[in-house]
């Protein structure tokens, strides 16, 4: 946990470096423009002329977090008068499949946007992939020499997961491996195979050239640890550790292709013959071989609601039955155990290093209304309306003293959710941080969501990552919100300057530096 030691000098805000005499554009993704005037996340416009919005940003008297000396201590020890730190998430492809930076003009600006706002720092996504088959961390280590020359701090995810959209890759000896043998990748009841991360039953089996999982693991945080050395503990702050599909703590119980909005309950990833070995074992344990079998032959399909099968019906379902409970207790227990080692793993690596350690949970919300919670137990959460899943969690993440990050602060239906984990960190002192879920631009009430839940548990809210930059991020229905917002967390009310005008623009002096006001240019 962290103690926040504030001094005059802290407080102060480094001097971003002096925006360009220019509009700085932010078009659809992805590729660089090559106007000499314009820098866009995507290409040039083509055709008509574009309706031109622009952002101001005049300089004046930023509102900037404080530096912080961070050292462990419980959540309690946080002052509650003490600020949120605010983070932004830059692109998952901020460095590309080849090891390229992605629109690095772009993000630079970016950058100095918001470093000029006030925003604590950014996040920053590291596939295991990309540096792994590269075997080259200069990419990252330019992205993070510009977000400290821009005067932010930095979090670094560290993504132990592949990813489709964008395209990014697991390490080489991953794909070598599972070529030869399918099996070491998650599988569901119709024996389709989930490519984004490895089976948790295969983690201590010599399957990665000789090496285990958990070895390939370690040594991918030692290499990140030597190559950032100069960053950590000043301009590195925190390093959060993927514990599953979408770097979060869960199964790939969701719909493999992505194309359409998960609405069902998803389906138990225990099919391939590793997990199935490790079932069997676990059911002659327990005196009960003919339980590990196979996974229930009652459960619905991705997109099905519970009432679907007999698995997951409120009243009469076989999750209630002995088997049911047998079942989800091994299937919750091998998700614990992998990220109680994975975490362990990270705090032999890390833990003697001034930065904090995070993890994130999914927020499963859909069927939370239930009394079975579907989406949940599918994931590999134990929480059904009789028993609190979330308590075995939030033991494991204070094990490792590790930061719990909550997605979805942002969604009005996650509200109940949301409580139940929050109450499980703070009855075990754990500290938590907090994510959206994505950018929605529909007005204020989303920034209010958000805000409602930070200024609920600010006593141990760590900080909020506000996910992610881009074309939309920047343009003109959302940037003017989000300058709001984060004004907002830093003071109780905004100057005039700083209230959007009729027009859109948003004024930010800075007296500091002389010359005519800047533009962001958003088109």
């Amino acid at each position: 946990m962290e103690l926040g030691v504030m001094t005059k000098q802290a407080a102060a805000v480094a001097k971003p470096a002096a925006f360009p005499a220019r509009s700085l554009g932010f078009r659809n993704p992805i590729r660089v423009g090559s106007r000499a005037s314009r820098i866009g996340f995507g290409p040039p416009a083509r055709g008509a002329l574009r309706r031109r919005a622009a952002i101001r940003i005049a300089r004046q008297r930023p509102v900037r977090s404080a530096v912080l000396v961070e050292e462990n201590s419980s959540p309690a020890m946080k002052n509650k008068a003490e600020p949120v730190r605010i983070f932004v998430g830059l692109p998952l492809d901020t460095v590309s499949a080849g090891n390229e930076i992605n629109h690095s003009k772009a993000i630079a600006a970016g950058l100095r946007a918001l470093a000029l706002l006030g925003v604590h720092g950014v996040d920053l996504p590291i596939s295991w992939g990309v540096a792994s088959n590269s075997g080259d961390w200069s990419s990252y280590l330019t992205i993070a020499n510009m977000a400290r020359d821009a005067g932010l701090r930095l979090r670094v995810s560290l993504h132990l997961h592949a990813d489709r959209r964008p395209s990014l890759p697991l390490p080489q000896p991953v794909d070598r491996a599972v070529a030869a043998n399918p099996d070491l990748l998650f599988t569901d009841r119709s024996g389709r195979r989930r490519p984004d991360c490895l089976s948790f039953a295969v983690e201590d089996l010599p399957v990665l050239d000789g090496k285990t999982p958990m070895e390939a693991y370690e040594e991918f945080f030692q290499s990140f640890r030597v190559a950032f050395a100069d960053f950590i503990g000043s301009t590195i702050t925190n390093i959060t550790i993927g514990l599953g599909a979408n770097g979060e703590l869960c199964y790939p119980s969701f719909p493999p292709t992505g194309d359409n909005p998960f609405t069902g309950v998803g389906e138990f990833q225990c099919y391939d013959k590793y997990m199935l070995a490790d079932l069997k074992r676990y059911a002659e344990e327990s005196g009960n071989p003919l339980w590990g079998l196979s996974g229930p032959h009652d459960a619905p399909e991705y997109n099905q609601s519970p009432y679907f099968g007999n698995f997951f019906k409120d009243h009469g379902g076989s999750w209630e039955t002995p088997y049911g409970q047998f079942f989800l207790s091994w299937y919750s227990g091998k998700l614990l155990s992998h990220g109680d080692r994975l975490l362990s793993i990270a705090s032999k690596v890390f833990g003697n290093l001034p930065v904090t350690l995070s993890a994130k949970v999914p927020l499963l919300h859909q069927w939370h209304n239930t009394r079975s919670r579907p989406a949940e137990l599918t994931a590999g959460f134990f929480n059904t309306d009789d028993r609190d899943g979330y308590e075995a969690v939030a033991q494991m993440f204070a094990k490792n003293s590790c930061t719990m990050i909550i997605p979805g602060m942002d969604l009005a239906v996650g509200d109940q959710l949301v409580s139940q984990i929050m109450q499980a960190c703070k009855r075990h002192g754990v500290r938590l941080s907090g994510e959206n879920s994505s950018i929605i631009i529909a007005g204020t009430a989303v920034f209010s969501k958000i805000k409602e839940h930070i200024l609920a548990n600010n006593s141990v809210l760590d900080s909020f990552t506000y996910q992610r930059m881009g074309a939309e991020f920047f343009s003109p229905e959302h940037w003017p919100l989000f300058t709001q917002f984060v004004r907002s967390m830093a003071q109780q009310q905004m100057d005039s300057d700083d209230v959007p005008s009729k027009d859109g623009r948003l004024s930010l002096r800075m007296n500091s530096v002389p010359g005519n006001d800047r533009e962001l240019q958003a088109v």
